[in-house]
């Protein structure tokens, strides 16, 4: 691995639910610390926050940054496509966050921090355990809330969708009858296709991931994300290829027909090729179904009435949002963005970051760091 950030250690940590879990820290040198907990999204690793932990370790906490269940060094679980892929739904990546804690002698947090799929993880944990997580920042993906039980079927009043509403569970039928057909990613990433076709792609997994990133960043300028009227698949059809792709091509596909120039790669500063083969010799070891797990768990239908057990409930400690003004994913569920200010009652606002797009923390590490450093400030 390329050498961490002066600051920065590994080390590895039992979280008493089935995981061996690899764990960077900073701050780690003066005990008793406030403790902030940065959890990474898909395809990444707990090393996406290098250039955000050292800043918040200086400003007096001990940082954690796990590599989630699944992914990269953490051990166990069952990351196989025939597995037991109920260990990735939501609740148990919860129960994986309080074991690491507790095993560190931490009874609570100061903040639980989540980017992409990180972000529904950290968004649940404050839900659920608000004594343990006292507040929240989310990253990139905003959380509209628990999915909502149908309300006063009985005397024929249409049930509110606002809170229910999931990408893809209505309009799969509607994205492929168009022309070109159409696919939702996160059905694709539920396939048993999808990993076979990113972990032995041509390219190549250093390219592909080069790609993938570029094509998500402020660095694709095409990225010009804007909100979406509704959920039908005229609508989804305006996302770009990563999120809405034609029905017969797969990610790697996709993104090698989105790859970045040689003169766009050298000019990539928030991620230079040494960095990047962090995550490709990673993904090249271990694959990427740990990580697709998570997506079938969100898709398949099984997973959801346990969630709506919290129907109604709202996020009741601090939190905000933050993202790349080039992001799409800010608006790729359309509603969330606006849901969020219900979803969580002592929201404190949204930050949209010029020059990042998807992987805002390591595009603009600076900006966010100094953001979510402001935040924390507030609640003391």
């Amino acid at each position: 691995m390329t050498a961490l950030p002066a600051g920065i250690r590994s080390r590895f940590v039992d979280n008493s639910n089935g995981l061996v879990v690899h764990v960077l820290e900073a701050g780690f040198e003066v005990k008793c610390r406030p403790c902030v907990l940065l959890l990474h999204g898909f395809p990444e690793l707990a090393y996406s926050w290098r250039r955000v932990m050292p800043s918040l370790a200086a400003a007096g906490y001990h940082v954690l940054a796990p590599d989630q269940r699944g992914y990269g060094r953490t051990l166990g679980g069952d990351p196989n496509y025939d597995g037991d892929v109920g260990l990735s739904r939501l609740p148990n990546l919860v129960r994986d966050t309080l074991g690491l804690l507790a095993a560190l002698g931490y009874r609570s947090v100061e903040a639980v921090v989540g980017h992409d799929f990180g972000a529904p993880v950290a968004a649940w944990c404050a839900l659920v355990r608000p004594d343990v997580f006292r507040s929240l920042v989310l990253l990139s993906a905003p959380f509209a809330g628990p999915p909502a039980l149908p309300f006063n079927q009985r005397n024929d009043v249409p049930p509110g969708t606002s809170a229910a509403l999931r990408p893809g569970t209505s309009i799969e039928k509607e994205l492929a009858a168009l022309d070109p057909p159409r696919k939702h990613y996160q059905w694709y990433y539920s396939t048993r296709a999808a990993n076979d076709d990113m972990q032995h792609c041509p390219q190549g997994i250093h390219a592909f991931l080069r790609g993938y990133y570029h094509f998500k960043s402020a660095d694709w300028k095409q990225n010009q994300p804007f909100p979406l009227k509704s959920w039908t698949a005229e609508e989804a059809a305006k996302l770009p290829r990563y999120y809405i792709m034609d029905l017969d091509k797969g990610m790697a596909e996709t993104v090698a027909e989105n790859a970045p120039s040689a003169a766009e790669i050298a000019a990539c500063k928030w991620l230079p090729d040494a960095e990047l083969r962090v995550y490709s010799d990673e993904f090249m070891r271990t694959g990427f179904q740990g990580g697709l797990q998570w997506y079938r768990c969100f898709t398949d239908p099984k997973f959801r009435p346990e969630l709506e057990i919290y129907s109604g409930r709202t996020v009741d400690v601090p939190s905000c949002f933050i993202a790349g003004k080039s992001d799409w994913g800010v608006y790729q569920s359309p509603g969330a963005l606006e849901s969020m200010t219900t979803a969580c009652s002592r929201f404190e606002g949204v930050h949209l970051v010029d020059g990042a797009g998807h992987w805002v923390q390591q595009e603009q590490a600076e900006t966010v760091t100094a953001l979510i450093e402001q935040f924390l400030a507030r609640q003391t």
